[in-house]
């Protein structure tokens, strides 16, 4: 009896009412099969398990004590005359003493006898009539079920020859009030067309039919268990019912398969399994196809390897028959059961089936269906996708321009849709074919952009190549631009210059608009290293937006004109205005995608207009997300991560800034580079402001930053971060070294105002911790000078706050109330949660002990909101010491994970696969699979099962 579960079910004709068919019930159906006298009928499709469902009910019938005669009907024993009645009663002759014939073949029964048992060599007279055999076999029949509950079952009836379905028929016909049942299985519209008129006439003598419908989801699932050891995931399973539509042969080899190619039969592994073809599901199909039809196996090839549901057409033109021929073909492959009609398109029924089967087929047949149906599908003006999925299954050359139209138009939608692996996918398959060389140019430009998202090394080989190609103003000035942003990724800000201003010079006065857009990026990038910056700074300082002329170029020139204004100290509105004007079209335009647009966001935050910028980063964010692209991505939340960050929201900017590091690893950008250096930066402030300073040295040590510096400007606010950690840390002498090299790199630069980098103030408190109260004095005075004429309130709050420490007293008192007030205004919460402890401890100190803890309380507040727990400590000593009893926070559950861990196990409760998790934050599967193994740990999980409860129970506390 079978050990596999079964949970089919089936539609009665007689009774009408449903009448499922499950391992629990077989006992049950075989009692009602008896007890009616009657015949039943199993129909389903190959493989469904009809023949299995036999067997078990004909062995329940043996253990209950009924005779059982079993036959097997096959299709190469078809022309055998009376096959199919030999295999019924062979055991009843083998038990016949030897050389004696059997009692029950004697009298009525002898001319079954003469059927039955080989006839002697030249025997004489002629074979017995028909209708004298077919009464012969009966009499038999009801002779043995005098003796008791007689069974005759017969599986694959449709292979039956046509003499035992004569006699099938006749028993049938004659079988009421017989304690006899006849239990029989067929193939779903697998009848051989010769034989198609008889048993029919046979079928409808059946008086109960059982169609044996897909395995349901708890029988796939003990069956996964039972190939894996464990119990499968519901994705898992449902992943197995869609491949194998419940077939129960299919589903076996399936999980053979993922049994030695998985781990588990997890949802992760539910993803992989469209990757799955066992050979012997391929080899079966074959066999199960051989007695189709001429052309029923080729048509049936043509199908799986073009995939989906293909035309009658589309199959047609790859087959190379007539839609007649082919038609017929198909209309056998669907009586079989292997296709299906979908419109006016075919399909197969089982997914697994059409991938097993394609994988049989030589490969170079399957190139040439695969370049029919690109060509038939380009003549038929199908979708430049489709016909490039069918091209990249080939191999080339092709030497056809349609072909490499196709692919070049879908590597621009799939840039466009966000989709940069369907881009490359397309550009090297274009490549590979004999291209002029503007064409070569053309793609490999395209090619080096869609590689920006995956591997930034191999994107600037090619970008490099596309250069040396290129024609004409458009054409140069894009590939030199591309080339650039990738040099500048990988830290070659020599070439990328060089680049830039080579280019340039070429285009001026042949494209000048061209050659303006490329100084842009060479002005940025001069700016950016301190050994050019004095260079190009005379050119940034004379530059007018009108220069653009109001083209294209306007917004690039806007973006760099906000960053001036920023440099300059002198004009917020200014600033805000020009960042505006460049961020109409966002922060990465799809026409003019640059990093240039970044520092218009970070002149809006300089400007105080730090909300402002946060909602420009998002909105990127998003965008970025939607092109795929991953170095965009980058940036867009590196940009946003420092707006949180200006805002005091430092768990957001965490989040955000180890995102960014996330996808540039992922892409080839290197740690130690300067487009990491930003976020690590970023990242390093929110870790001091959190008293995380094992965290933060360590993480400065991971970047190579704990030492001297090289000259790039990330590095200037790399020194700012780098002091408040010394300051902490307890080393004010290096913290005040790290500040004033700050001042002197940004100054060098004409970084004059204190919108980026308030070095003074910070070197000020710095002063005051070590006792020298006039130094600092100096230094917050001038920058409060340099505030107020930037006129910006977080600025001046700034300067009012390191100046009101260094001055002692009333009037330092005073400073202090006033940037209270001054950055009230602002969205720096942080820095007025800072201001505000130390105008507590300074009215504590005065003795002013009940405003002093108005103060101080109202900084708890603040810090906690920001996640500053240096601050909301400070805040508390301060409380401690001027008799106040505060409770000391504490955080627990989800306060445990880091931020990326807190953003992964968001989307893992919502339902992504590990897979979709790594497509959405642009990261590796591995980096995703590593934070959730972390998350389980802190949580004291397991696995994902328990991951939503464990984060609900979590807030809850």
């Amino acid at each position: 009896m079978s050990s596999s579960p079964h949970e089919h079910s089936g539609t009665a004709q007689l009774p009408p009412a449903p009448w499922p068919i499950g391992r629990e019930r077989e006992g049950d159906a075989l009692a009602a099969l008896l007890a009616g006298h009657t015949a039943a009928l199993i129909t389903g499709e190959p493989g469904s398990g009809k023949s299995e469902l036999l067997r078990s009910l004909t062995d329940r019938a043996r253990w209950a004590g009924t005779t059982v005669l079993c036959a097997a009907a096959d299709r190469l024993d078809a022309g055998f005359e009376f096959g199919v009645v030999r295999q019924l009663f062979e055991q009843l002759l083998a038990d016949a003493p030897p050389g004696a014939p059997h009692p029950l073949l004697a009298g009525p029964a002898a001319a079954a006898a003469e059927v039955l048992g080989p006839r002697p060599p030249h025997s004489a007279g002629p074979a017995p009539a028909d209708g004298a055999v077919l009464g012969g076999l009966h009499w038999l029949t009801v002779h043995l079920a005098a003796r008791g509950p007689l069974l005759i079952a017969v599986d694959d009836l449709q292979w039956a020859d046509p003499a035992s379905l004569r006699w099938l028929s006749y028993l049938l016909r004659r079988a009421g009030g017989l304690p006899l049942g006849v239990l029989a299985t067929i193939g779903a519209g697998a009848t051989e067309p010769a034989q198609r008129e008889l048993p029919g006439t046979v079928l409808q003598l059946f008086r109960q039919r059982v169609a044996l419908g897909p395995l349901g989801a708890a029988t796939v699932a003990a069956m996964a268990e039972q190939a894996h050891g464990q119990a499968p995931d519901e994705a898992f399973v449902r992943g197995c019912r869609h491949a194998t539509n419940g077939n129960a042969f299919l589903l076996r080899a399936l999980l053979r398969a993922t049994a030695a190619a998985e781990p588990a039969p997890s949802a992760d592994a539910a993803e992989r399994l469209d990757a799955l073809a066992p050979t012997e599901i391929g080899q079966a199909v074959r066999a199960a196809l051989a007695n189709a039809g001429p052309a029923a196996v080729e048509v049936a090839e043509a199908v799986a390897v073009l995939g989906g549901t293909p035309g009658t057409d589309q199959v047609a033109a790859v087959v190379g028959e007539s839609e007649a021929v082919v038609e017929d073909a198909l209309h056998a492959l669907v009586e079989t059961g292997v296709l299906r009609r979908v419109g006016p398109a075919v399909g197969f029924v089982h997914p697994v089936a059409a991938r097993s089967l394609a994988e049989l087929v030589l490969p170079s047949r399957r190139q040439r269906i695969h370049l029919a149906a690109a060509r038939l599908l380009w003549a038929q003006n199908a979708p430049e996708d489709e016909v490039a999925a069918r091209l990249l299954h080939t191999t080339g050359p092709l030497d056809e321009d349609w072909a490499n139209e196709a692919l070049r138009r879908s590597a621009a939608e799939a840039l466009a849709a966000g989709d940069p692996d369907g881009a490359v996918a397309a550009l090297r398959r274009a490549l590979r074919e004999p291209l002029p060389e503007g064409a070569r140019a053309t793609l490999l430009s395209m090619l080096g952009l869609a590689e920006l998202a995956s591997c930034v090394p191999t994107a600037v080989r090619n970008l490099r190549q596309s250069l040396e190609l290129s024609h004409g103003a458009a054409a140069r000035t894009s590939a030199a631009r591309r080339l650039a942003m990738a040099l500048f990724a990988t830290d070659n800000y020599g070439e990328a210059l060089d680049v830039l201003g080579r280019t340039s010079a070429e285009l001026r006065g042949a494209g000048d608009e061209y050659a303006l857009r490329l100084e842009i990026d060479y002005i940025y990038a001069g700016l950016s290293e301190l050994a050019t910056a004095a260079a190009v700074r005379p050119r940034l300082w004379e530059l007018d937006l009108s220069d653009a002329g109001g083209g294209a170029v306007e917004r690039p020139l806007a973006a760099l004109l906000s960053l001036r204004a920023a440099m300059r100290g002198e004009d917020p509105a200014e600033a805000v205005e020009f960042a505006q004007r460049a961020l109409t079209l966002g922060m990465i335009p799809a026409d003019d995608e640059s990093i240039v647009y970044n520092n218009a966001v970070f002149a809006l935050g300089a400007a105080g207009a730090a909300r402002t910028a946060l909602n420009y980063a998002d909105a990127a964010v998003a965008e970025a997300r939607a092109r795929g692209s991953v170095l965009g991505y980058a940036h867009a939340i590196s940009t946003r991560a420092n707006a949180n960050c200006r805002l005091g929201r430092l768990a957001e900017c965490r989040a955000d800034a180890e995102a960014a590091l996330e996808s540039l690893r992922e892409i080839g950008v290197g740690s130690h580079t300067s487009h990491c250096v930003f976020p690590v930066t970023t990242l390093l402030e929110a870790r001091v402001r959190q008293g995380l300073l094992v965290e933060a040295e360590e993480l400065l040590a991971q970047a190579g930053l704990t030492g001297e510096l090289n000259l790039h400007w990330a590095n200037d606010y790399v020194l700012l971060a780098r002091g408040w950690l010394r300051l902490a840390q307890g080393l004010p002498e290096q913290a005040l070294a790290d500040f004033l090299l700050c001042g002197e790199r940004s100054g060098t630069r004409g970084m004059a105002g204190p919108g980026f980098y308030p070095w003074r103030s910070e070197a000020a408190l710095v002063l005051v911790s070590l006792g020298r109260h006039e130094e600092a004095r100096v230094l917050a005075g001038e920058d409060l000078e340099l505030a107020r004429r930037w006129g910006v309130p977080e600025m001046i709050g700034v300067a009012l706050r390191s100046l009101g420490a260094a001055t002692p007293g009333r009037p330092g008192l005073a400073l202090l109330r006033e940037a209270v007030e001054v950055l009230g205004e602002s969205d720096a919460r942080l820095r007025r949660a800072q201001a505000l402890v130390d105008l507590g401890a300074g009215l504590r100190a005065a003795g002013q002990v009940e405003e002093a803890r108005e103060q101080l309380r109202q900084a708890v507040s603040l810090a906690h909101q920001c996640g500053a727990t240096v601050i909301a400590e400070q805040a508390m000593d301060e409380l401690r010491a001027a008799g106040d009893r505060p409770r000391t926070r504490t955080f627990q559950g989800v306060d445990a994970l880091t931020p990326s861990e807190r953003r992964v196990t968001a989307l893992a409760v919502a339902g992504m696969t590990n897979k979709q998790i790594a497509q959405h934050l642009f990261v590796g599967l591995r980096t995703v699979e590593v934070h959730l193994t972390n998350a389980y740990g802190k949580l004291g999980i397991g696995g994902r099962p328990e991951l939503s409860d464990a984060l609900a129970d979590a807030t809850a506390v």
